[in-house]
């Protein structure tokens, strides 16, 4: 899954979990988990983090490394967040060209800058899931869509739990996430594109009044060949 923050991967990699019947994998929800397992690896991340450090591609490659030989993963696996520079892309086609495995399909989700303003101030998060919701968009059940949107009334549909917002969730924050999406992660297209047995396809995921979010699920589909 690939496009920039608020572009709806985990709106519609949700929905293709359930289509295929494999994970969504999220490296922010995979290193947290790896940290509170104790593995080798979740400790080496734990110690990174510890000193306030990022934690490094090596590391992160593990993670990813640990996980997909769950039983869940047997059919394949849609990775979320990652790889967001070409070096990681690079660093991940290493690591499953020696279980024989590749990517083969790049969805982009695709949409304007100016449009990304809006979209991520409006989005909360099930942070058990990584389900996605908009205050506008795609609001919950609980939320009436007139009152002040808090924890109280923004709840998950399926286990009623409260839903957060993320921390670089602002228009502050949005224009140095945004730079460094262009910067580092766009030339990961290319790479991809330039490889053999590997699609990009891309979707129009830009909201509006005539596009709803069944529509962008639709074209998802589509360039996928699943029944919308």
């Amino acid at each position: 899954m690939f496009g920039p923050p608020a572009s709806g991967k985990g709106t519609h990699g949700g929905r293709i979990t359930t289509a295929l019947g494999i994970p969504q994998l999220s490296t922010g929800d995979m290193l947290r988990e790896a940290v509170d397992s104790g593995t080798e690896i979740g400790l080496r991340a734990k110690s990174v983090m510890e000193q306030g450090q990022l934690v490094s591609d090596d590391i992160v490659i593990g993670i990813i490394r640990d996980r997909v030989k769950a039983a869940d993963c047997l059919k394949g696996f849609i990775l979320d967040g990652f790889p967001r520079t070409v070096a990681q892309a690079k660093a991940l086609d290493e690591m499953l060209a020696a279980t024989g495995e590749e990517v083969k399909t790049v969805l982009e989700l695709s949409v304007p800058d100016e449009a990304l303003i809006e979209r991520i101030g409006g989005r909360w998060i099930h942070k058990a899931s990584g389900r996605s919701y908009h205050t506008k968009y795609n609001p919950p059940k609980s939320f009436d869509g007139k009152s002040e949107p808090t924890p109280a009334n923004m709840r998950d549909d399926e286990t009623g739990e409260a839903l957060t917002q993320r921390p670089d969730d602002n228009k502050d924050a949005l224009p140095k996430r945004l730079a460094a999406y262009h910067a580092e992660t766009v030339p990961v297209l290319g790479h991809y594109k330039s490889r053999g047995g590997c699609r990009v396809a891309q979707v129009d995921s830009n909201l509006g009044p005539a596009r709803k979010t069944e529509d962008i699920w639709a074209d998802c589909a589509k360039a996928l060949g699943l029944k919308a």
